[in-house]
């Protein structure tokens, strides 16, 4: 289980430059943070570490994700930006 300090500290690592980036990334960690391995929150940081410009196509399914094992992670962040709904 990730602590408080883990989710708050990704929290504001996940603060963008673009607002279309922050309306998917704050519902994504209010409903699925806790729900995320050990190995999912590798790559959520992973693609912290990406531009934003970047980071944005990929979440809207403009460009493919730069390493195949971005994309389940995608799909839950995109799942987010359409519905802004619990899956």
């Amino acid at each position: 289980m990730h602590t408080q300090a883990d989710k708050n500290r990704l929290r504001w690592r996940s603060r963008r430059g673009l607002l279309e980036l922050d309306l998917v990334f704050e519902p994504f960690l209010e409903h699925d943070f806790d729900q995320l391995t050990p190995a999912e929150l590798d790559v959520y940081q992973d693609l912290l570490m990406l531009p934003d410009n970047d980071l944005l196509d990929m979440v809207d399914g403009r460009t493919e994700p730069a390493e195949p094992r971005f994309a389940p992670l995608l799909m839950r962040l995109r799942h987010w930006q359409v519905t802004g709904k619990q899956q």
